[in-house]
């Protein structure tokens, strides 16, 4: 556990160093959320159907932003060497490293979800359905860029394959995540969409981590 917790502790002292990376996708989904009102008539109603695709689509797009970077620099410097050559398991790591950069990235587009629900128009039940989807499904939006990254580390054109390989995969939370959002702001019950995001966050948290680290010590072989 000491050397998980150096993992999450090294991820937190980069990102302060970098701060301008890891603001980025806040920057980046505040942009694509505020622009869709602008882009239609005032007080128009269909901002508030658009309204659960706009914030699903945003953070999935935000999600993408860094994941090329996951593990290249790792890579460079020898990280991943390290890692593997640990005595504590390299999914434990990875998903170590992968809870850091979640809490650095995706934690921030939760907190300021409430804030770009209620400018898109949503009520109150519809905007706490939104917080909760997101803070379900934000983790495996995380966990699956991820696991593409450590598949295409080694890729020279690593950023031409990685959409192809992560957007079907996100596909499903994007879906549910969304679902859930419509069935609250039509007064319908939210509770089916929120058990398949948190049955596809249970999925992520346990499989991904050791599918990224069988992929990397390919990568690395």
């Amino acid at each position: 556990m000491s050397a998980v917790a150096a993992v999450f502790a090294r991820e937190l002292r980069i990102a302060l160093r970098r701060p301008a990376e890891w603001a980025q996708p806040l920057v980046f989904y505040g942009i694509v959320a505020l622009l869709f009102p602008l882009g239609i008539a005032p007080r128009d109603p269909a901002l508030t159907t658009f309204a659960p695709a706009i914030v699903w689509v945003g953070a999935l797009l935000s999600a993408l932003l860094g994941v090329e970077r996951l593990f290249r620099g790792d890579l460079d410097d020898g990280t991943l060497e390290q890692m593997l050559v640990s005595d504590t398991p390299l999914s434990f790591l990875l998903a170590a490293k992968l809870a850091a950069q979640w809490l650095l990235t995706a934690a921030p587009l939760v907190l300021a979800s409430p804030l770009l629900g209620y400018g898109l128009g949503l009520e109150t039940p519809a905007v706490q359905v939104l917080v909760l989807s997101l803070l379900l499904g934000t983790p495996t939006l995380v966990f699956t860029g991820g696991f593409a990254a450590a598949l295409t580390v080694g890729a020279p054109r690593a950023g031409l394959l990685l959409p192809i390989l992560v957007l079907p995969l996100m596909t499903p939370a994007v879906i549910f995540g969304g679902g859930a959002v419509r069935a609250a702001t039509s007064g319908l019950p939210s509770d089916a969409p929120l058990y398949f995001l948190g049955a596809l966050l249970a999925l992520s948290l346990t499989l991904l981590p050791v599918a990224a680290a069988g992929a990397l010590r390919n990568a690395i072989d």
